[in-house]
Order: structure tokens, then C-alpha cells, then sequence
């Protein structure tokens, strides 16, 4: 028997002793975040699965996992088909499943801190239907079974300094209390921890890739706050910074406080706080406002400090990896690198900047099959040799104090194929199509979706995920609410409009299963954009990230006059910025590789 069948035959065998007749393991934890702790990897350890997004369901005959597109491969490679049936959503959800598949009067279980108040009352609806019902536990049975499981980080919260955040916790708290009067409000329940970083200006290291901190933080309308995180994680520095208006309490007594609050309005962020919290407010004799957290939108939109922060790090950040592209065009076609040597190489081009603090994601380092999908995570098992013929795609980014980067480059290694060409050049069109696009106030990142698609499009061609994510300022990589996707794509859902300050991904794709994948991936700002006789404000996007993309993939004469000079104005500014740089080996490469497209 596998380690993984192992494990789910033991979860099964708990869950009879409970007894329940089926459990849920989403892929979050108690803040609902995309990345999460390795403490919170409960999906993983169950199944294997590495992914960033996934959920799976247990019942006594039957296990399943859900995924979306974007890892319709990599599910197969990592979880077992002998114990695990495969599950597409949003062609199928979980509750349509459970609904479907969970015995007639079933008990359902469910960890009422991973999960949404809306997704609760969807399962609970779906398994009415079969007499079912949905049950919280009050203690998630994977960790009853998790011998080995890892404590939560005890790593101490850092300052980020005013200077570099462009505004103080002070001035930002404000802005929180000013919103909670205008609501008729008494206090806000930070749950997202993102949120509660960006707002009291501090970072930490307890989530891989994404400097966070495990805290909850309880906002009033006076603008003072309750911090609650281990006391072993703040130190006098952190202490100093935060003030006599923020009190620092024990992340354990977050449950009780939140009990406290008998006739007040309190609001939480029904999409960021998850269910148990709703009902222990609820149940202490709160008023519930599911507003969504405040800080959202403002976080989103960077303030000056964290704009030219951002510019720096892309920067410092794209001359690193120029020099690991040129690494790569000499050293690829003459064997010996594999996917994870490649990955380490780019690490110590980023670590030679002097100020990189960590990758702002598990980097994707993906040559020939494995660069058709997506969100591929390489591993010791799944390591392949990087071979003539191939593409070679690698999506990653850095974090550093004055900003996160995400940027994606392929190359060839040897010729390229013709199609190879063709699909990459359509993908390039698509990326200036979006780079170049001006459009009025108000819309939204879906509406704009289909600008990237067209050139594929035409020769009956797609992508299965949304072309754009906002990014932070030195927090995740993937931040709300703005995007550019459609609904039914993974990333999609309800369209924010866009606004100017806000940084988004620029990252249309192609992937032929079995064979290759195409990304490129450039940051863009959300400006202003000035039109001589225009009737209403319009908006137009800057380029944020400046990497030279491959020359010998490019079909010039599919491209059309406006394109090329894109093109041509594109790779004159990576040669202003990165040149200066880099010694003069490197420069002559770069010149080369920025030269006009013939």
C-alpha cells in the first residue's frame, strides 16, 4: 500500500469512529489564503497533490479531488487514480458532487474554520436533497491522523517601514475607523492576512513565498485594534511600531474576543472570514455587517511610495533574470540542466541582487510536456532533463522590501518548430493587444479579457485561465479584487472595475498537452491615459516589468506595423534599464537580444 492510500485508509478509519460518513479537506486554512502554512497542507498530505488550488471529499466507498483547468495534468501525474476519482470544476462543483454521491442520511463533516458561510449553505442545500447533512467538527480529523504534522511558524513579525509602505498604520487605520462610522459600525474582523499585514505595517515569514504573518486583527471605530498572534512572534521593535493604539493579544484568545461583542455591529468580509467566525459573533450576540474587508480595494491601489517600490525591485529584479536567460541560451542545448537545476540557477542570479528576500511563488520551471500546464511544480519526482527541441518555459518572481515581481519567459532549446512560432507569436499579439489598450472608467478586467485571446482566437486557439491577477507591495503575488479573466475561467468571478494605481499580471498563454507551453508575462499599472478631444476619463496601462522576450520565436511578419513598434519600444527600454546593469559581456548580449525586430 502507497503512503497516500495509507493515509486516506486511516482518515477513513477515523471518520468511522466519530462517526461521520464523509469529510472535506480544502486546499486553505483558517484565513482563507491561497498559500497557506505547511501546518495547513492538509490536502497535500492526503493526496499529494502540490497544487495551489484543490479541493478533495472523502466518503466510506469513494474519495474524489477537485480541480480546475490549470492543473488538469498535474492532478494526474501527483494523485492516484486507484484512490481517487478526478473532478473538473466549475464544470462540477463540490456540493453538486456531494449532492450526487454522499448516502442517503449521511453525516457530512466539514472544519467550520476552512470553509465560507456560503459554501456551507450550498452543501447544506445539496445534501438535503439526499436526506444528508453537512456537520462541523471541533476538530479536523486529518490532524487527528497527521502524526508528523508541522507546528504553526513561530517566526517574529517584521516593521515595514512608513517610508516604503508610502502611509502609516496610523493614517490607514483611520481610514478603516472613518469607514466603519460612515457604516454606523463598532469594529471590523481582519481575517485575511494580507490585509492584516498591509494595514499595520508589518510582514512576516510564516507562509512560504508570501511575507505574512498568522494574526487576526480587530479594527474600531476609534481607529485603535487588537492584534492577536503568538506573543513569541512580536518583539519591542514590533511593539514600538504598533503603538499604544494597537494591543497585542494572544492569537488564541481570538475565538473568546470575538464572543464579546453583545449588541454591537461588527462587519467581516463574508468571502475572507470563514463560517466559524460568522456564527461565534452571532452566537455571542453581535449585529453581522458581511461587508467586504476595507482594506481590499486600498491595498490594491498603490500609493506613490509603493509604485516607484515597485519599479526599483522590477528592475533589479529583470537584470537578474536577463543574465539567467543568457545563462540559459548558451548552457540548455548542450545538455546536463534539468528542470530543478535551472530553478536553482535563476534562485542564485536572484540572490546575487543582494536585497532578494525569498520567490514570491514556487517558481515554474517547465521544459517540453510539462510547460502545457500551468501551474506545474516541479519536483525530485517529477524532475525532468531539459532536451533539444523543446520549449523551455519558466514563470517566477521575487520578493523584496519595495515590491513583488511575477514574470514569465519562454525560450527555445535549439530551433523551434514552426508551429512553435506561430503559437508564440499569436500569444505575443494578444499580450501587446492588452499592453496597448485604452479604455473608459469603470471597466472591468473581464471585459478586457478578450483583447488577449483575439490572435489565437482567429486560428480557432485558447487558454484555460484568466489572463490577469493584481499583485501586492511586498505581500502575495496574487491579490484582490482586480483581474482580468472571464467568469468562467479559473481567477474569474465577479469583475472589479479598474482603477488607476492598481498592478495586474499581463500573462496570455497557449499549451498543447503532451508537447509544450507558451507564457508571457509582464506586470502592467493601471495610469490614467489623456486623449486629445476624449468625451470621459479614460485609462491605459504601463509596463511594469522589462526582460527581453525571445527574438527566434517571433514570426515577424505576422506582426502588424503599431505591433512591431511595441515590440521595438519595448526592448529599447529593457536596454536603457537593465543595461547599465550589467558588465559589458552581458550588455552586448542584451544589445543583441533588444535589437529591432527584422
Amino acid at each position: 500500500m502507497s503512503t497516500y492510500s495509507a493515509r486516506l485508509a486511516a482518515l477513513r478509519e477515523h471518520l468511522a469512529g466519530v462517526p461521520l460518513d464523509g469529510f472535506v479537506v480544502p486546499l486553505t486554512d483558517e484565513h482563507m489564503s491561497e498559500y497557506v502554512g505547511a501546518y495547513a497542507q492538509r490536502l497535500a498530505w492526503l493526496t499529494g497533490f502540490q497544487g495551489s488550488a484543490g479541493t478533495a471529499v472523502v466518503l466510506p466507498e469513494v474519495a474524489a479531488v477537485f480541480t480546475d483547468g490549470r492543473y488538469t495534468l498535474q492532478v494526474r501525474e501527483q494523485v492516484s487514480a486507484d484512490d481517487w476519482q478526478y473532478v473538473a470544476v466549475p464544470a462540477t462543483s463540490v456540493s453538486a458532487w456531494l449532492g450526487a454521491n454522499a448516502g442517503q442520511g449521511g453525516r457530512i463533516g466539514y472544519d467550520p474554520w476552512l470553509h465560507t458561510r456560503a459554501w456551507v449553505a450550498e452543501a447544506s442545500r445539496a445534501l438535503a436533497e439526499r436526506g444528508a447533512t453537512l456537520v462541523p467538527v471541533d476538530t479536523n480529523p486529518i490532524d487527528a491522523v497527521w502524526s508528523d504534522r508541522p507546528a504553526p511558524s513561530r517566526a517574529r513579525l517584521a516593521v515595514q517601514d512608513d517610508t516604503t509602505a508610502g502611509a502609516s498604520s496610523a493614517e490607514k487605520r483611520g481610514a478603516v475607523a472613518d469607514w466603519l462610522t460612515t457604516r454606523k459600525a463598532d469594529a471590523v474582523v481582519l481575517t485575511a492576512l494580507d490585509s492584516i499585514a498591509w494595514v499595520l505595517n508589518v510582514r512576516g515569514t510564516d507562509v512560504a513565498h508570501t511575507p505574512v504573518a498568522l494574526a487576526y486583527a480587530i479594527i474600531d471605530a476609534d481607529g485603535t485594534a487588537e492584534l492577536f498572534v503568538a506573543p513569541e512572534k512580536v518583539d519591542d521593535a514590533v511593539r514600538q511600531h504598533l503603538g499604544n493604539a494597537v494591543r497585542v493579544r494572544d492569537r488564541a484568545e481570538f475565538a473568546a474576543a470575538l464572543g464579546s461583542f453583545s449588541g454591537k455591529r461588527v462587519a467581516a468580509d463574508p468571502e475572507r472570514a470563514v463560517a466559524a467566525i460568522f456564527d461565534v459573533l452571532e452566537g455571542g450576540g453581535a449585529s453581522v455587517l458581511p461587508l467586504r474587508d476595507p482594506t481590499v480595494l486600498a491595498k490594491a491601489i498603490k500609493n506613490p511610495a509603493e509604485i516607484a517600490g515597485h519599479r526599483a525591485a522590477s528592475a533589479r529584479d529583470g537584470a537578474a533574470l536577463a543574465r539567467f536567460l543568457r545563462w540559459a541560451e548558451t548552457t540548455l542545448p548542450a545538455g546536463g540542466e534539468t528542470e530543478l537545476s535551472a530553478a536553482a540557477k535563476l534562485q542564485a542570479f536572484r540572490e546575487a541582487t543582494g536585497v532578494w528576500l525569498d520567490s514570491s511563488f514556487d517558481t515554474i520551471s517547465a521544459t517540453g510536456a510539462h510547460g502545457a500546464s500551468p501551474h506545474y511544480k516541479v519536483t525530485e519526482e517529477s524532475n525532468a532533463a531539459i532536451l533539444p527541441g523543446q520549449l523551455y518555459l519558466v514563470d517566477s518572481g521575487g520578493q523584496y522590501r519595495d515590491g513583488t515581481t511575477d514574470v514569465t519567459r519562454v525560450i527555445p532549446v535549439g530551433t523551434p518548430s514552426e508551429e512553435m512560432r506561430d503559437r508564440f507569436t499569436r500569444v505575443l499579439r494578444g499580450h501587446i493587444a492588452l499592453a496597448t489598450a485604452v479604455f473608459p472608467t469603470g471597466t472591468t478586467g473581464g471585459q478586457l479579457d478578450g483583447f488577449a485571446r483575439r490572435p489565437l482566437w482567429e486560428a480557432g486557439l485558447d487558454y484555460g485561465h484568466g489572463t490577469g491577477h493584481g499583485v501586492g507591495a511586498y505581500l502575495s503575488v496574487h491579490e484582490g479584487p482586480q483581474r482580468i479573466a472571464q467568469p468562467f475561467y479559473p481567477g474569474g468571478g465577479p469583475s472589479e472595475p479598474l482603477r488607476t494605481g492598481m498592478i495586474l499580471s499581463n500573462e496570455p498563454g497557449y499549451y498543447k498537452a503532451g508537447e509544450y507551453g507558451i507564457r508571457i508575462e509582464n506586470l502592467i499599472l493601471v495610469e490614467s491615459r489623456g486623449i486629445a478631444g476624449a468625451e470621459q476619463a479614460m485609462l491605459g496601462f504601463e509596463t511594469l516589468t522589462f526582460v527581453p522576450i525571445e527574438r527566434s520565436l517571433i514570426v515577424a511578419d505576422m506582426l502588424t506595423p503599431p505591433e512591431r513598434a511595441w515590440l521595438d519600444a519595448y526592448h529599447a527600454q529593457v536596454l536603457g534599464l537593465l543595461g547599465p546593469q550589467m558588465d559589458d559581456a552581458e550588455r552586448m548580449w542584451l544589445a543583441a537580444k533588444c535589437a529591432p525586430i527584422a
